[in-house]
């Protein structure tokens, strides 16, 4: 009996001892395959995607007064990881929303709504803006009140009616996923991951969002024979209007002049004689500015509808019927809307339908049909190959 009892205790401790042995091994090769998955996670990234500094291709004739801060140099690493994070939707709360859900590239990455929807299902306060030739831009947003590209994309992130997530719960997520440490280890030395360093890597990709090769570009380059109509078009909206002299235009060329058809400017462009949104004045906090807002640039305007700061108008005749015929007076309305007409004595620019006609059909050579398909502003998370 003291045998018997004698070999089970054996057995009970070789039973043991070779229970933690095989746990002991389990447990390491778990550790190695995890070990394995993150090396091969950073490898891939870290390998695969092209380094080097970012060389902007654009034309001449846009200019070289580009705007990239000296702390956040562009470069090719940097811009991949920029259109990762453009396109992550654990930046925001829920984990459905990115930022290209406001900002789709087949709409010149806007959306198509008079006012985006965040993960609250809280419509935002003003329409979504397309983001086409961000690279000379100084001012961001309807009223300007960002600086830079760095600034800009914080607040969508953080807005509660918008992404609706700290950049703290950001850097938590993303470092919790393999390809991501590697990817900053990429582009900052070290894979620490920081809000700053999340923010700045966005603003590298959105400086790449060049929009030069619409049938206007080609026209410049002498690539392309616009029509009749087309031309016509591209006269009014250069022209202003002097109708004692006979000559007729739409006066576009004011805020919208220039190859980039964008002038850094805020104007009051009669919408309401009270306005609902007093625009830069929520800044400034003068009544000269109230109802100023940014100019947009008109690149892929037949693209991106609704149109204005709050999307009230659908196309772009209403766009034209307002401007011809429907322009609001009050004390804040810009200079370049008072008095101009093409009837002598007019209040009012008086277009006529086929002059309008001829307009949008100019405003139709702007669309930039490689911008809305460029397979290097397009999700990367949809594709195994790395740009």
């Amino acid at each position: 009996m003291l045998y018997n009892y004698y070999r089970l205790k054996v057995s009970t401790k070789y039973f043991l001892k070779l229970l933690r042995a095989r746990i002991i091994k389990a447990v390491g090769v778990w550790f190695l395959l995890v070990f394995s998955l993150v090396l091969s996670a950073w490898s891939y990234y870290y390998d695969e995607i092209t380094t080097g500094a970012y060389h902007f291709n654009y034309p001449t004739n846009f200019g070289n007064r580009i705007n990239v801060p000296d702390n956040n140099p562009t470069t090719k690493q940097g811009v991949y990881l920029g259109r990762m994070l453009f396109y992550e939707p654990r930046l925001s709360a829920n984990n459905t929303l990115s930022c290209a859900n406001c900002h789709k590239q087949q709409l010149a990455f806007t959306d198509n709504r008079p006012f985006s929807l965040g993960v609250d299902q809280v419509e935002t306060t003003r329409n979504s803006m397309s983001l086409a030739n961000l690279l000379w831009t100084r001012k961001f947003f309807w009223d300007g009140r960002a600086a830079s590209l760095e600034e800009q994309a914080a607040i969508p992130l953080t807005n509660p009616h918008e992404m609706g997530q700290s950049l703290e719960v950001s850097v938590k997520k993303l470092k919790a996923e393999p390809e991501y440490p590697a990817l900053f280890k990429a582009v900052y030395g070290d894979n620490t991951i920081t809000g700053d360093r999340i923010c700045k890597a966005i603003a590298q990709f959105e400086r790449t969002l060049i929009s030069a090769n619409s049938r206007y570009d080609q026209y410049l380059s002498k690539a392309y024979q616009p029509s009749a109509e087309e031309l016509k078009g591209m006269e009014l909206f250069n022209t202003g209007p002097q109708p004692e002299k006979g000559i007729r235009g739409a006066n576009c060329a004011h805020c919208h002049g220039g190859v980039k058809t964008y002038l850094e400017l805020f104007h009051n462009n009669g919408l309401d004689s009270i306005p609902k949104d007093n625009g830069i004045e929520a800044i400034t906090g003068s009544p000269g500015d109230r109802g100023r807002f940014k100019v947009p640039t008109l690149r892929n305007i037949a693209l991106t509808a609704p149109y204005m700061h709050d999307g009230r108008f659908k196309t772009l005749d209403q766009v034209l019927d307002h401007y011809s015929d429907h322009v609001v007076q009050s004390e804040s309305l810009s200079t370049v809307f008072r008095g101009e007409s093409n009837d002598i004595g007019g209040r009012t620019l008086k277009l006529l339908p086929q002059e309008k006609k001829e307009i949008i059909a100019f405003l139709n050579m702007l669309t930039d049909k490689d911008f809305v398909t460029n397979p290097e502003f397009s999700d990367p998370h949809l594709h195994s190959t790395k740009k």
